[in-house]
């Protein structure tokens, strides 16, 4: 076996919030390579192409080869380890977002159910192939890794899923109050408003942001202001002052800091840059 290696992409700014690609590669381990412990905050499929080694959730270890897949669910707290004399090379998608859990369900796939073999052909390794050949900045990018992951999902719903699972009251809230922040984020909204639009409690709808979204409501709130302002900010010509007010922000200067904690830049600079990429400056630096 030649030696071990690993390709990997992280899309790291979670923009996406219905179905992403958090992050996707290919990697033939060192012996005794181990991961963890640990917990991620997506969901997370390794498929082994060759080798093998060792999977533990808890209190349930899985030795796995060339065909097994494992998945991770966030914040589950797991370990796996490669084979010291036949190391796996395995291919791995991570996903996160709203419809995450719920395509998860269709699977057959769970935190109780974690492992799957399929050896049938090679359909799932070139799937996942097909994410990774797709990783890349554009949005061009993002939708073919998108439908990259729509279209491995679909393998697994297709060979290991059962009946469609019961609707689930829990994401049907989600669902409600996502909609609800789409259509009022630039009203002076808070997490009290979601929730009494969606008819629960506050800390219901925490635990089911968390469980289904992978992060607080608050957290969706604000990513979603700032992800629509940094979009009025590139196509519509606005001043930083006006794209905070149009998206829910009354205090310019509180708008700046989160700005730059998201956008990683002020607006300010965000600004500068998107006015200062003309087609000339593209043209002059290929």
């Amino acid at each position: 076996m030649s030696e071990e290696f690993k390709h990997s992409f992280k899309n790291s700014s979670h923009d996406s919030l219905g179905l992403s690609v958090y992050n996707c590669g290919i990697q033939r381990c060192p012996p005794n390579y181990t991961w963890g412990p640990a917990v991620r905050d997506h969901f997370l499929i390794h498929y082994i192409i060759s080798g093998s080694g060792v999977f533990q959730d808890g209190e349930n270890q899985y030795t796995l080869h060339a065909g097994d897949g494992f998945l991770v669910t966030p914040s589950q707290l797991v370990t796996y380890t490669a084979d010291e004399e036949d190391p796996w090379e395995y291919s791995w998608v991570g996903f996160n977002g709203a419809d995450a859990q719920r395509f998860i369900s269709f699977t057959g796939l769970s935190v109780n159910n974690p492992v799957f073999h399929y050896d049938k052909d090679a359909t799932l390794q070139t799937q996942l192939q097909a994410i990774i050949d797709a990783v890349g900045p554009s949005p061009c990018n993002e939708a073919r890794m998108s439908s990259g992951l729509l279209a491995f999902l679909a393998t697994l719903m297709e060979q290991f899923g059962n009946t469609l699972p019961k609707k689930s009251s829990g994401y049907e809230y989600v669902k409600k109050s996502i909609r609800f922040i789409d259509f009022n984020y630039s009203r002076d909204i808070d997490i009290d408003d979601i929730a009494a639009h969606a008819g629960i409690s506050r800390s219901h709808l925490y635990r089911l942001f968390m469980q289904y979204v992978s992060m607080p409501p608050n957290e969706y709130l604000t990513r979603f202001r700032i992800n629509k302002a940094a979009a009025l900010l590139r196509t519509n010509n606005l001043s930083v002052g006006e794209a905070a007010y149009s998206t829910g922000f009354s205090d310019q200067l509180y708008f700046s800091r989160v700005f730059k904690k998201y956008k990683g830049m002020p607006p300010s600079k965000y600004l500068r840059e998107k006015q200062s990429a003309t087609p000339e400056k593209k043209e002059e630096n290929p």
